[in-house]
């Protein structure tokens, strides 16, 4: 109780319950992703549901101030997703499959969004339930994904096929997968110093990736040696990196040198974010989506303090990933930095 105690007092600042997704935004949003079962619809990948979009939708209901949404998200995502003897998720939910789940491995990041989001819930609207589920999630992370490596103190994007021995260049990352600003939440739930530790050494790990002309980190990177490029993957900056900047803007990290090196990397000379293949330096797709340019217009809103475009502020939900980014800019953006608007 102690515990909770501290985390109620550490959320509330930023949780006196205030709206920071307007109430039409955040209809347009559920109106396209999100189903009558509570599921969040991935309707770029096969309209298959995930524990990620199980954590962005309880996050961004939280900050639409909208409990009734936030428990039917959470509903689908408890009784649909975690089925694990460990207390994790399992990542993916397939509506055309039978069974429907069809990986019963986790995907960490979507494990941290959803104990997260029940924090931040559990704190805001007095529901000791959420906050217990939420540190039964944490406690579960700290046992299971977040490890000691080379030095470092890691967290695993699943708890299986990521690591030596399985994988002969183990450990593997997904430098995507640190959500900055739910991190000290997590301490809070499941005390441990490893949590602290995580985020010097992601910072550390993110500082150090500087792969190919244009010095950004992989989507998947092994650590078996020098960080460098997983084998069997992509070596590109891609769809899970891009969100990289948003989240260490939202968590408050004010290293300008390397918001800024991520910014100009991910930019292609039309100005648009891209993804990058790595080796040659050169864009393999542009981004044209606001919730894709939302993530530099973050960046040049905390690091020279330049107003989001007209574009970025105008919300209309295309893509369930890009759309997810944007509504979190935005909140971001009119919480914490409204003379950018």
């Amino acid at each position: 109780m102690a515990a909770f105690a501290s985390l109620i007092a550490f959320c509330q600042p930023a949780a006196a319950q205030t709206t920071r997704i307007d109430a039409s935004s955040w209809s347009a949003y559920k109106a396209k992703f999100l189903d009558t079962s509570g599921r969040i619809i991935d309707n770029a990948n096969g309209n298959i549901s995930h524990s990620e979009g199980q954590g962005y939708g309880m996050w961004l209901a939280y900050l639409a101030n909208n409990p009734a949404d936030f428990e039917q998200i959470w509903y689908f995502a408890r009784t649909e997703l975690l089925l694990r003897d460990d207390g994790l998720a399992v990542w993916k939910w397939d509506p055309s499959a039978t069974p429907h789940v069809t990986d019963t491995n986790n995907a960490s990041d979507g494990d941290m969004l959803i104990a997260y989001a029940l924090a931040l819930a559990g704190s805001a609207w007095d529901n000791q339930d959420y906050l217990e589920a939420a540190a039964k999630i944490a406690n579960a992370l700290l046992a299971h994904a977040v490890v000691k490596s080379g030095g470092r103190t890691i967290l695993l994007p699943g708890v299986d096929g990521f690591d030596a021995p399985g994988r002969k260049d183990g450990p593997v990352i997904n430098p995507s997968y640190w959500v900055y600003e739910a991190i000290p939440v997590m301490a809070l739930l499941a005390p441990s110093d490893a949590w602290h530790t995580l985020t010097i050494d992601g910072l550390a790990l993110l500082r150090s990736m500087q792969f190919g002309p244009r010095k950004l980190p992989a989507d998947w990177v092994s650590l078996r040696r020098q960080p460098q490029p997983a084998e069997g993957f992509d070596a590109e900056f891609g769809y899970n990196a891009i969100r990289i900047p948003l989240y260490l803007a939202r968590a408050g990290v004010s290293d300008k040198e390397l918001l800024l090196r991520l910014q100009a990397g991910m930019t292609g000379s039309d100005g648009l974010p891209a993804t990058i293949d790595l080796k040659t330096g050169q864009v393999k797709q542009s981004l044209p989506d606001p919730g894709y340019r939302i993530v530099n217009d973050v960046v040049a809103c905390v690091t020279r303090g330049t107003k989001l475009p007209e574009s970025s502020r105008q919300f209309a939900p295309s893509l369930y990933y890009p759309s997810t980014l944007q509504l979190l800019g935005l909140a971001f953006v009119g919480e914490k930095h409204p003379e950018c608007l």
